[in-house]
This record gives C-alpha cells, sequence and structure tokens, in this order.
C-alpha cells in the first residue's frame, strides 16, 4: 500500500513538473493585428487572433511516422530560432502584380526528435509545416491538423464524395456543425467569422505527399480536422482517362526523411476585397526551379470543344478537320489571340504518336506559324504517361507551345509526383502546362511558372449539361477557389439566359446571365492562359464583345479591389 501512495505522489510531482515546464511561444505579424500562440505540452498546439478577435482556440498539430514515432507528441524543444523577413519576389508571370512583397515575421521550434515545425505570420495570414531532418526514408502513417473555431461560423464548403474527383463543386454555405464525420470537402474552404473576418483554409508547396482535406470533429463540432488521401495500392484502368483508386495502403506516404512538409495556411481578411488581392500561396510556394524562362508566354486561346466546333456561314464542312482549324487560327490572328487549342478528337484515343486522317499536322503547323498563333494540344494524363518521352519528343519536334492535360481526378502523394514529372519534362521542351480534371493550385506556378493555369474549378463547362453554374456561383469562386491560383474557368459564351429560361443543350451551349457579365469575368477571374469557349461565328455577330475580351490582358502589373 505505501508503495502505491509513494507512486501515486511521484507521478503527481512529476505532472506538476511538466506544468511547470509547459511553454508558450507567441508569433505577431508585422502588421501586429495576427498574432500566434503556440503551446508545447503533452500535445503541441497553436491558436490564432486577429486583432481583438480570437479565431481559432488550441488546436493540435502532429505528425505519426511508422517506429512509433509521434512528432508534436510530448515535444522537448531543443531551440527556438526567429527571423523577420522582407523581401520581395519578382514572378516570372505576374498574374496579379509586377512585384509581390514578402514581408513575414517567421518561429521554427526545433524538437529533439529530427524534426522542426516552423510557423509564419503575415499580414494577410498564418502558415505552418514540419519539417524533418531523418537519415533514411520515412513512412508517414498519418498527420493531425486540426483548425478549431471558437464558434460555429458559417462556411463555404466544396463538398465531395469521395477521393476520385476533378474538386469541380459548388460551395455550399453551411454551419460548421453540420459537418458531420463522413462529410468531407476539398480545400480552399472559406470561414465567415462571426463579427470577424473570412478566414480561408488551403495549403502550399504539396510535393510528394498527398492534398489537404476537410471533414468535421466528432468531438468538437467547430472543428474542421484535416482529412488525407492514402497511398494507392491498386488502380482500375477503366478507360483511356479513369484509373480510379480500388485499394488504398494503411500510410499517407513513403517520402525522403529530409524534407519540408507542405504548409497549412489560413489565409486572413479583414475585407472581401482582400481574399482577392492576396498571393499568399503563391508567396509560400517553392522558388523557382527553372532557369530559362523566357519562352514562357502568357495569352489567350480560341478554344474548339465547348462550342461543339460550331462554325456557320463558312464554305468548308465544320468538325474535327484542317479547314476548322485553319478557320480558328484565322479568328486568333485576326483578334491578336495568341494560340488556338485542339481538344478531344485530334488523336486517336490511347495513342499520341497518331493524328486523325481528317488532320493534316504539318500543314495546319504551317500554316498556324504563318499566322503567329501557336497550337497546344489537349491529351488524356494516363495516354501521355504511357507514351510520355517520344509523345513530349514528336510534339517539340512539331513546335508545339503547350499542352493540356486532362482527367488525372487524384491528389494521392503518386499523382502530385505525376504533376511534377509532367511540369518538368514540359519545361525541358518548352511547352506551358494547363492541368484539367486536377486539384487545386498550391503555389506550383511560383516554382514551374510554366504551368501556367489549371482547372480545379466547377467551370462553364458544365453549362452544357447542368444549371450550377449560375452568376451566383461565378461570383462565388472569386472569394474561393480563385484565392488558392489560377482558374481554367474558361468564359466568353455569346449566347446567354436568364436563371429561370436557362435549359442545358450540349451541342449547342450557352450561358445563364449575359454577355456582359461573361466579359466581366475576362477582368476579375485570373487566368494567365485565357480561354475564348465560344464559337468564332459567334464573336463574329458580336465584334465590340470580342474585341474587348481580346484586349483585356491575362495578367497584370497591380490588383487593387476598390470594392467587394
Amino acid at each position: 500500500m505505501w508503495l502505491a501512495k509513494i507512486s501515486l505522489y511521484c507521478m503527481m510531482i512529476l505532472g506538476l513538473a511538466w506544468s511547470t515546464f509547459a511553454k508558450e511561444y507567441r508569433l505577431v505579424s508585422p502588421n501586429r493585428r495576427i498574432q500566434v500562440e503556440v503551446f508545447i505540452d503533452a500535445q503541441l498546439r497553436y491558436a490564432v487572433r486577429h486583432a481583438e478577435v480570437e479565431l481559432l482556440h488550441p488546436s493540435p498539430i502532429a505528425m505519426t511516422l511508422e517506429g512509433n514515432v509521434h512528432l508534436g507528441k510530448n515535444p522537448r524543444v531543443e531551440k527556438v530560432i526567429r527571423k523577420s523577413v522582407r523581401e520581395q519576389i519578382i514572378p516570372i508571370i505576374k498574374q496579379k502584380r509586377a512585384v509581390i512583397n514578402d514581408y513575414y515575421e517567421e518561429m521554427t521550434i526545433r524538437c529533439k526528435g529530427n524534426y522542426s515545425i516552423v510557423f509564419r505570420a503575415y499580414d494577410d495570414g498564418v502558415a505552418y509545416r514540419f519539417i524533418t531532418r531523418f537519415p533514411k526514408r520515412i513512412k508517414v502513417l498519418d498527420e493531425q491538423s486540426a483548425f478549431s473555431f471558437t464558434a460555429d461560423h458559417g462556411i463555404y464548403f466544396p463538398e465531395e464524395p469521395d477521393f476520385f474527383s476533378h474538386q469541380e463543386r459548388t460551395y455550399q454555405y453551411i454551419r460548421l456543425s453540420e459537418i458531420t464525420p463522413g462529410r468531407q470537402c476539398v480545400t480552399p474552404a472559406l470561414v465567415e467569422v462571426t463579427a470577424g473576418p473570412k478566414v480561408l483554409i488551403s495549403e502550399a508547396d504539396l510535393d510528394d505527399y498527398p492534398g489537404l482535406w476537410l471533414t468535421g470533429d466528432p468531438e468538437d463540432s467547430c472543428t474542421l480536422k484535416g482529412l488525407f488521401p492514402r497511398c494507392a495500392l491498386k488502380d482500375s484502368v477503366s478507360s483511356d482517362r479513369d484509373v480510379p483508386v480500388i485499394e488504398r495502403a494503411d500510410y499517407l506516404a513513403i517520402t525522403r526523411g529530409r524534407r519540408s512538409f507542405p504548409w497549412r495556411l489560413l489565409l486572413i481578411a479583414e475585407k472581401d476585397g482582400d481574399l482577392i488581392e492576396s498571393d499568399l500561396v503563391f508567396r509560400l510556394g517553392a522558388p523557382l526551379a527553372l532557369e530559362d524562362t523566357d519562352w514562357i508566354k502568357p495569352g489567350k486561346v480560341a478554344w474548339d470543344w465547348w462550342n461543339a466546333l460550331n462554325v456557320y456561314g463558312v464554305d468548308f464542312r465544320a468538325g474535327i478537320n484542317t479547314a476548322t482549324y485553319k478557320h480558328y487560327i484565322d479568328f486568333a490572328a485576326q483578334y491578336g489571340l495568341e494560340y488556338i487549342i485542339l481538344d478531344e478528337g485530334w488523336y486517336p484515343l490511347g495513342d499520341l504518336l497518331r493524328v486523325v486522317p481528317e488532320i493534316d499536322m504539318p500543314e495546319l503547323l504551317r500554316y498556324a506559324r504563318a499566322k503567329n498563333v501557336g497550337v497546344i494540344l489537349w491529351m488524356s494524363w494516363k495516354t501521355l504517361y504511357d507514351q510520355l518521352q517520344p509523345a513530349l519528343d514528336l510534339f517539340a519536334e512539331w513546335g508545339i507551345p503547350g499542352i493540356k492535360v486532362d482527367f488525372m481526378q487524384r491528389d494521392d502523394q503518386w499523382m502530385v509526383n505525376y504533376y511534377r514529372l509532367i511540369a518538368e519534362e514540359a519545361a525541358k521542351r518548352h511547352m506551358l502546362v494547363d492541368f484539367h480534371g486536377a486539384y487545386k493550385p498550391t503555389g506550383m506556378e511560383r516554382t514551374f511558372p510554366n504551368v501556367i493555369t489549371r482547372e480545379g474549378v466547377k467551370g462553364m463547362e458544365h453549362s452544357k449539361w447542368s444549371a450550377d453554374v449560375t452568376p451566383e456561383h461565378d461570383l462565388t469562386l472569386i472569394f474561393t477557389r480563385m484565392i488558392a491560383g489560377p482558374m481554367d474557368y474558361t468564359p466568353g459564351a455569346m449566347l446567354n439566359d436568364t436563371e429561370r429560361q436557362f435549359k442545358p443543350v450540349y451541342d449547342r451551349p450557352h450561358s445563364q446571365g449575359t454577355r456582359c457579365h461573361q466579359m466581366a469575368m475576362y477582368v476579375v477571374f485570373e487566368s494567365p492562359l485565357q480561354m475564348l469557349a465560344d464559337s468564332p461565328s459567334n464573336y463574329q455577330r458580336w465584334p465590340d464583345c470580342t474585341r474587348f475580351i481580346a484586349d483585356t490582358p491575362t495578367v497584370w502589373d497591380e490588383t487593387r479591389v476598390l470594392d467587394a
């Protein structure tokens, strides 16, 4: 009995000692309005405050590795390193601005066990990431990333049924408490703090690791938890494009032991317009990885697929053929558009090394060069992967300036690495990349500026088969998905209807709203490679609208939101 009492007494002393030695570290943004508090006790946690408003209660951070290694659990701090950064980034493609001020306060908490956690406080947000220093490769079993809000706020929630997704959803406005376990969304997601700022949750510098999703917490209805697709063990090839995962591992990633993991970020906006002005995701992207970038040219594209090649008033039969694409080239040259695109149909599905007999590719490319118009080629991601080197070498021989890669529909570790592979291989051959069927941007356009835009958005193509793409939806995207980075929404419909009268017609597409609404999207929607989705014949009917669209830049020296 006396041994039990002594043991209990020792435990109480140890507990008291631990609570005595529990530490708190504070980080404040350059303008002093955002504050991060980091608590070091049995579990590493962080809290965030904006001015007088508490945004996050202490929220746990942890990562579990194979071998019973728990980063962030009972951390023992070796050193805390602080620095102030006042730098400027000159982006290769000046999407929002020609010069980006990169000002932040940084705190690195170095812990025993070969890892650190880095926190940054910007004037427009907060970010943190793990850094590991293990000599060998590691297996990441799980990551705990929590966002414990202080009340049941509203959230713009792009809900997804499962991990096999184009990430093309409408943003539902619901309460945090409605996100029960089992409901999930992709990021970015936008939280509307009651009597406080807007808070956008996303990630940056995603590399060799799965993407961040969000779900509810069964123990706290105001908490969002990070959710990650686990490694693919087995997939099923159901077509030239659809490769769903049918068996997943019990871990997130096997990766190098010395590395930085993706940033988890909270973009904090006092005014709604501050969301649009922010380029926080870009700033948190990895630095430029290319030496030669002079060949990267933004611009506009005359697109064939959405308008179903509905060219009329011409002396040839419109379709996937040389004459029709020469007509698109003539239209592009007339209005000073830099590119046209050959979407699905130019090659026999499954073989990028062949061209359908209706297209004389050498003649078409000769004609395009004579008109100073580049030809971008669409392709399925799987076919490109299967024929990567010979296909890209052939395109380089043809002088193709860019590729549109489609239908990835995943962001597990393998697929994230596929994006980097394509970015690197395309850059070697001086080719732009437009990712469709894609996950959201995570700052890759800073590292590989040839990845000039991507989809991962419920864009105007959906108007061919649904009524979901409303003017309200378009407006919501500006404050949600677009904040992550370039957004290939593909605007430009010249045939329009009211929401009440609208009915989708696949082969004769039109949009909801007005032509002025479509024109405005070229000013507001950010995409350094911007599509003109309608038919040249329809654009010729409204030359004033077309001239406005053609003359509107796709990149800007400065972005200021007057009101939003």
